[in-house]
């Protein structure tokens, strides 16, 4: 069983990618989680300990990170830690590795551009969904801009005068279906 984390750091380390033995696209880098305190003394914020983790992001997640992120970049990584011993050489030591589940820049440091990937119809069958439904938005490269009003799938808000309850939802009720909103 593994224990599930989150830490905030900055990466190390360029990504660098690579295939598991069964084919499967992984991206690594280094983390480094640095603790400060203020010391009153000086008056300045020192740094105390710097805690180090080999992150592992697979499959499309792995692509992403290796596109997007930088050594230097602050970021938030979510995953599951092993903690293990390693032998090298006649060295010795312990590992503390992730294996992403999410990652993101840590806004407290500055900003990033989110852009939605366009997802195949292999992405979406593989996890159990759909296609997306605009045909336009699977044509685009990541590298072509896209309008930002359409990157946000509003079709699921309710309009003024657009919503209507269904019957079945106001039987037994003793308000009428405009009391509701």
């Amino acid at each position: 069983m593994y224990d599930t984390v989150t830490i905030v750091g900055n990466v190390a380390t360029d990504p660098t990618q690579g295939r598991t033995t069964s084919g499967i696209p992984v991206t690594n880098f280094r983390l480094a989680s640095t603790h400060r305190r203020f010391d009153e003394t000086t008056r300045t914020w020192v740094d105390v300990v710097t805690n180090w983790y080999s992150v592992a992001a697979f499959r499309q997640l792995g692509e992403h990170a290796k596109a997007s992120l930088r050594a230097g970049d602050s970021v938030i990584v979510t995953g599951r830690m092993k903690i293990r011993a390693w032998e090298n050489n006649g060295k010795q030591g312990t590992s503390v590795d992730i294996d992403a589940d999410a990652i993101g820049h840590d806004l407290r440091w500055g900003t990033t551009a989110y852009r939605r990937s366009a997802r195949s119809a292999a992405d979406a069958s593989a996890r159990g969904g759909s296609t997306p439904a605009d045909p336009q938005r699977d044509a685009e490269t990541p590298s072509e801009p896209r309008d930002r009003a359409t990157d946000i799938d509003t079709s699921w808000a309710a309009h003024d005068g657009d919503h209507e309850e269904p019957e079945s939802a106001l039987a037994g009720s003793a308000h009428s279906g405009s009391d509701l909103f």
